[in-house]
């Protein structure tokens, strides 16, 4: 591969500092013939990446050519899939490098879909063109969401087919992240390696994601778990406040630095039910709605488990330790779930019977089968659906004359409102729409796919464009079903 051309990204390679262990140097598959599908120019300026040259970001981000200063990687990792133990690691993306932004921030630049690597188990590495825009829409919705997320650089069709179910096009997506660091990761470490090795990617881990905590700590590793369980905390509850459901929540896919990625089976619920699945692959519901939080926790006590050798040299001791911190978790989850559930219906200073108030409005929800989305949202823009496809009906109305005289009180309604807009997106990616637009896309017509990436930019705020991609069909969901895309 040329090396020969201008520099694009600013990378650094401290990842390929640790053990050998930890990583695979690999060599991307070429491209037949690249073709810039989407391209983040947004995301590109905030990090100071070069997108002067469209034909070199082409080549590059295809694997056609190799970037100055890359040294591309696929990292090894293990993880518990549905609960079961095995060894995994990237089968089908390559770590290009880290990119320094202007800030002095590191962010891993992977791309997906570009080829077998040591950990592929039989697969072709590939990825399908529907498969990367899906994960592109999703990434890219998460962050005008507010919550912390993978992001989406790029996606590139490959000129080649791809063999699923059907033929379909090859497509490669840049995926951008603080880092790939795992739970399973540790996992790997642990169950893998040496202690000397776990101890390397703590202390890597530390230096690059918690700084905070001193060099000189005595108990490190305990330090981490707690700051990985508070960003994990506060990830699924925002996830839950939007309705997203993951749909894969393995121990690989539980990211240490707290931001959302692989967006493989992922929906965002229609009509509320905790019990919401979508995800072909979860046929018992494991990584149903409603069981996030616990399935968050159970992936915590993995990653407890796996730094116990450097908790303690006592295992007996470690894992009174481990067991005594992972058992703060419902407290910690408690408390704060329930703040942000007070403020989707416009209270920030709790009474005496608000969190009652909010259960009710849950439940009343559930039993009348209505939109989780629209129901709050109906709350504070009564006009807006006044001549919508939606309404919550008269079963609601003692609970909403309660819920007014509640945020009647104190700062009043026009406060309760301007809290409720924040925590109460308007625009979702429901799965018809994204559907459509998806399959449009593919098909080479990407306007609508575009235009919903665009609205899913503001999802806060109401813009008449939105009218079209507001309210799916009614029932869509009821048979709707999400797959990995692998």
């Amino acid at each position: 591969m040329n090396n020969d051309h201008p520099s694009v990204f600013n990378f650094d390679n401290s990842y390929t500092k640790l053990p050998e262990r930890f990583f695979s140097r690999v060599t991307p598959d070429r491209s037949k013939h690249p073709e810039m599908i989407l391209f983040n120019h947004e995301l590109a300026e905030e990090l100071g990446i070069d997108d002067s040259n469209p034909e070199l970001l082409t080549q590059i981000l295809s694997g056609n050519k190799k970037a100055v200063g890359s040294d591309p990687i696929a990292t090894a990792y293990a993880g518990h899939q549905f609960g079961y133990f095995t060894m995994l690691g990237d089968g089908r993306a390559i770590l290009l490098g880290e990119h320094i932004d202007q800030t002095k921030k590191r962010f891993d630049i992977q791309i997906k879909g570009a080829g077998r690597t040591p950990y592929s188990r039989g697969g072709d590495g590939k990825a399908t063109l529907k498969a990367m825009l899906k994960e592109y829409v999703y990434s890219e919705a998460m962050n005008g969401l507010g919550i912390p997320t993978s992001r989406s650089l790029a996606v590139l069709k490959t000129g080649e087919n791809v063999y699923r179910e059907r033929t379909e096009d090859g497509a490669v997506l840049c995926r951008v992240m603080p880092s790939h660091l795992r739970v399973g990761t540790f996992e790997f470490a642990r169950f893998y390696g040496t202690k000397e090795e776990l101890q390397q990617l703590c202390d890597y881990t530390i230096k690059r994601h918690f700084s905070e905590i001193p060099d000189d700590a005595e108990d490190k590793a305990l330090l981490l778990f707690e700051k990985v369980m508070h960003r994990q905390i506060d990830l699924v509850i925002n996830w839950m406040r939007v309705g997203f459901i993951h749909g894969v929540m393995n121990t690989d896919n539980t990211s240490i630095c707290g931001d959302s990625f692989d967006y493989g089976p992922c929906a965002f619920m229609g009509v509320y039910d905790p019990k919401t699945v979508f995800s072909s692959i979860d046929e018992n519901g494991r990584y149903a709605f409603g069981n996030q939080p616990s399935i968050l926790k159970w992936n915590l006590s993995r990653f407890a488990e796996a730094l116990l050798p450097l908790i303690d040299d006592d295992l007996d001791k470690a894992v009174e330790i481990a067991t005594e911190k992972v058992n703060e978790f419902d407290s910690i989850f408690d408390v704060k779930f329930d703040e942000v559930m007070l403020s989707k219906i416009g209270i920030d200073e709790p009474e005496k019977g608000d969190i009652e108030l909010a259960e009710e409005f849950l439940k009343l929800i559930k039993i009348h089968k209505k939109d989780y989305t629209h129901s709050f949202n109906s709350l504070r823009l009564p006009d807006l659906y006044r001549d919508k496809p939606f309404v919550l009906g008269d079963e609601f109305l003692d609970w909403k004359k309660s819920w007014v005289e509640r945020i009647s009180r104190g700062a009043g309604k026009g406060h309760s409102f301007s809290i409720m807009e924040r925590y109460n997106p308007l625009f979702i990616p429901r799965n018809y729409f994204v559907e459509e637009a998806l399959d449009l896309a593919v098909e080479g017509e990407l306007k609508k796919l575009k235009t919903l990436i665009y609205n899913l930019q503001m999802p806060y705020w109401y813009d008449t464009e939105m009218d079209d991609s507001l309210f799916e069909p009614i029932g869509f969901d009821q048979n709707y079903q999400t797959f990995c895309g692998t």
